[in-house]
């Protein structure tokens, strides 16, 4: 197994270390929500010793349908996301879908997503690779383990880079979780694999004009401490 350790404010990740966990909701709706759930979501980490980052889009550019809720937008979210960082001492990340957007958002985030959908937009990584941020990229639905090669191929130059599994499509509204094609990455390529659980679980365009999904298979049991 390949174990490189990246370090991220006072915890460390890596595929052998304790779970760190990236969570936030979908899109910022407001600045004073994403304190709330920031805030929130910390006490939870801080409690059962768990390293936090905090994650939530200014815009979800890959809605269903174009009913669906965007988020605040990038220039309403830039001060949020300063102060999620600097008065609660958290790591934020937000995803982008343009190139032009990550030389917005370099000096207001620590790390820069690459969505499922865009993980093979050359562009895209390289504008992401040239802030000098940390890169998460999470891994296509259409996408089979050994692929990630590709998307690594590109990433020589990245101060550090992460690889987000979020399930496979399988047929037609449906995404599952191959664990060996997580665990062939983990051996296979030397960086952190996150695993998505959330999104996982998705049913993608199930309800006709946006996803859904078995939220049943969502509830995380941490235990209590003795």
């Amino acid at each position: 197994m390949l174990n490189k350790v990246v370090k991220c404010n006072n915890f460390e990740i890596s595929n052998n270390k304790k779970i760190s966990l990236i969570s936030g909701p979908c899109q910022l709706e407001t600045e004073q929500h994403a304190m709330d759930m920031a805030g929130k979501i910390k006490e939870i980490a801080d409690k059962f010793n768990i390293g936090f980052i905090y994650k939530t889009s200014f815009d979800k550019a890959n809605r269903t349908s174009l009913s669906g809720e965007r988020g605040a937008g990038l220039e309403e979210c830039l001060e949020g996301f300063e102060k999620i960082k600097k008065q609660l001492n958290v790591r934020t990340t937000t995803d982008i879908h343009e190139s032009y957007q990550a030389n917005l958002l370099k000096d207001h985030v620590d790390i820069i997503q690459i969505p499922a959908f865009l993980s093979r937009q050359t562009d895209l990584i390289l504008s992401a690779i040239n802030t000098g941020k940390t890169i998460n990229i999470k891994k296509g639905q259409f996408m089979a383990p050994w692929d990630v090669s590709g998307i690594l191929s590109k990433c020589s130059d990245a101060a550090e880079v992460w690889i987000t599994e979020r399930g496979v499509l399988y047929g037609y509204n449906n995404l599952v979780v191959d664990f060996s094609g997580m665990d062939y990455m983990i051996n296979n390529f030397n960086v952190p694999i996150f695993f998505d659980v959330t999104h996982s679980v998705q049913k993608p365009s199930i309800d006709s004009d946006s996803s859904g999904g078995a939220v049943s298979y969502t509830h995380l049991t941490l235990p209590t401490k003795a």
